[in-house]
């Protein structure tokens, strides 16, 4: 059995810590409700996330660390991963857009920039890098 079996790989261990972190936030608010639950099985999907790591993740997230950045850069890096994710379809939905947003707040973003950060970024998201999402992020038009 390699390394890789025993503990995952990074990008996996990664997608577990960013799909735990938006349970947690789904859940933040009260029992998730089947909108929200609907929400997570796409985001699921769209994070690789087997049927068997999604079981485990609903049932305790606490069990998959996330490695919180500190920096503004990071955690900016974090949410252009998820609009990555979302908008693998070309598409973002009212239950994604309420989940980016519950997702820049647990990151610690106030509400107010959080809602500027996602109104910005779906305004020029179209799977960009991250140094071109971050220099039109704070581009002043």
């Amino acid at each position: 059995m390699s390394f890789s079996d025993l503990f995952g790989t990074g990008e996996h261990l990664r997608n577990l810590g960013h799909f735990a972190a938006i349970v947690t936030l789904a859940a933040a608010d009260g029992p998730i409700n089947e909108l929200e639950e609907a929400q997570l099985k796409r985001l699921s999907l769209k994070l690789d996330i087997e049927k068997e790591d999604y079981i485990k993740v609903m049932k305790n997230p606490d069990n998959f660390p996330i490695h919180p950045n500190n920096s503004v850069e990071g955690r900016l890096e974090r949410l252009h991963d998820l609009f990555r994710i979302i908008y693998a379809d070309h598409n973002i939905d009212r239950e994604e857009e309420l989940l980016l947003r519950k997702y820049a707040l647990g990151m610690g973003f106030s509400p107010a920039v959080a809602e500027g950060i996602i109104n910005r970024s779906i305004e020029i998201f179209n799977r960009m890098s991250f140094e071109d999402y971050l220099y039109l992020l704070n581009k002043k038009d």
